[in-house]
């Protein structure tokens, strides 16, 4: 089955036509829908799963063959939701076991929504059984996976896009193209990441028997089993370190992400990091809830700060970055950008926010199940989405490869190592070890619970 190219009016509307496009073009990016319908299934039906899994499908032809979740009641309602959206009206077979899942279906793409936890065992599994792959940030909960996975996605030659679309987002597109490699900033040699979203959820629920309808031993999977005490897919296993990374793995990967991609970084030269719990002290919650970190280049500082309580430092950009040049300055968010010049002869201030689709995509506000769909973010995973299928299409790498997700996923992971540690860190990728600091090389990879395994980059 071929199909045309995409057109305008399909991809976007009105005022919004020429930022798109143009954010299209400067990812590189194929402006024609692929030759052929992929077979997909989804890792995690929660909320994000099924975002990224809704925004593929209002993009491309592809047929949701099938859904994996340890939930049977969110698998049932992703399936209803599934069976209404895409064209073919299928509706998946449901699986609780991903497993079993990969050995009885021919798929082309993998969603993988699960938490960070089960990121890696899925992925390389998924790229081991033919599949591409689509995997949420951060991609993994210790360096060490990330470096399997990253192993995994050269030795298949399978194409991994990672869940950092802000590289997708148009108005940062527009940013980087029109503001830093135009070269309005100067010298850059100072970066400032924060987020002060009080998005800690620090309860005390009381333990209780698991449901009939969750196979919680399953959703552990190689994480520390907990005693139950509630669902902890709605967003309650974000506030253990068991599961993954804290803010720092889960809000500063953006940032980070964001800042490297438009400035050409790569590995920072080293990277320290102080926090802990400062103030919310009374709930089950381990991870931090203030924290700062430092990420050193050459003749260049990204600092990262982090509180989930208090006011922001700027209520306009709670969590953003701010990058700082001899002749101006970029501040930029999710939903805008601002750029400052030191004086006239650097041009003039330059505003631009956000580009929704709202009425190109009605079901973007209007799908009752999905209350919590970030709005701001649906016209940037799209554009991912096509990103990913277009690397796929011409044998390339993606704007958010595999291996880009890894460094910023690490350096986040390296931090709170060393803020564990009490002392700065140098990560050498080429032998994958922390340099001359055995403490901190043996937390470079987490204890698996039995009967789990470990991913090994040198045997994937």
């Amino acid at each position: 089955m071929s199909y045309s190219p995409i057109n305008r009016r399909h991809f976007i509307k009105g005022a919004t036509a020429t930022l798109a496009l143009s954010a299209l073009q400067a990812n590189g990016m194929n402006l024609t829908v692929p030759g052929k319908t992929y077979a997909v299934a989804l890792i995690g039906t929660g909320w994000y799963g099924k975002s990224d899994l809704f925004r593929l499908i209002q993009v491309a032809p592809v047929e949701v063959v099938a859904l994996c979740d340890v939930d049977k009641n969110m698998r049932e309602g992703a399936a209803q939701l599934v069976s209404q959206r895409q064209k073919s009206k299928k509706t998946p077979k449901l699986y609780g076991d991903y497993r079993k899942m990969l050995a009885e279906n021919k798929l082309d793409i993998v969603i993988i929504g699960t938490p960070d936890h089960w990121h890696a065992l899925q992925a390389i599994d998924a790229m081991k059984a033919g599949a591409h792959v689509y995997v949420q940030k951060p991609i993994s909960v210790d360096v060490i996976e990330g470096e399997a996975m990253v192993a995994a996605a050269r030795k298949y030659n399978k194409v991994v896009q990672v869940g950092t679309q802000r590289k997708s987002t148009p108005h940062l597109i527009d940013a980087k193209k029109n503001i830093v490699d135009a070269g309005l900033l100067g010298k850059i040699s100072h970066v400032d990441m924060c987020c002060y979203f009080h998005m800690r959820a620090n309860g005390n629920p009381a333990v209780q028997p698991v449901p009939a309808f969750l196979d919680y031993e399953t959703w552990t999977g190689p994480a520390p089993m907990r005693p139950y005490d509630g669902l902890p897919h709605v967003r309650w296993w974000r506030t253990f370190t068991e599961y993954g990374n804290g803010i720092m793995g889960d809000m500063c990967v953006h940032m980070f992400d964001t800042v490297r991609w438009m400035l050409k970084l790569g590995w920072p030269t080293r990277i320290s990091s102080t926090g802990g719990i400062y103030v919310q002290k009374d709930g089950k919650s381990n991870i931090t809830d203030t924290q700062s970190a430092l990420f050193e280049y050459d003749d260049l500082n990204c600092v990262w700060q982090h509180r989930s309580w208090g006011t922001p430092a700027n209520p306009d950009y709670p969590w953003s970055f701010t990058i700082y040049g001899d002749k101006g300055t970029l501040i930029a968010s999710t939903m805008q950008y601002d750029f400052i010049p030191v004086d006239a002869k650097s041009g003039s201030k330059v505003h631009k926010d956000v580009v929704y689709e709202k009425e190109k995509y009605p079901e973007d506000v209007t799908e009752p199940t999905e209350p919590k769909i970030e709005l701001n973010a649906a016209p940037a995973t799209r554009l991912h989405m096509l990103d990913f299928l277009a690397a796929i299409e011409k044998g390339g790498r993606p704007i958010a490869d595999i291996e880009e997700g890894h460094i910023s996923t690490a350096s986040c992971i390296l931090a709170n190592m060393s803020m564990k540690v009490g002392r700065p860190l140098v990560y050498d990728p080429r032998k994958r070890q922390i340099v001359n600091d055995p403490e901190a090389n043996a937390l470079l990879k987490r204890p698996y619970r039995a009967p789990y395994i470990h991913p090994d980059p040198n045997q994937v």
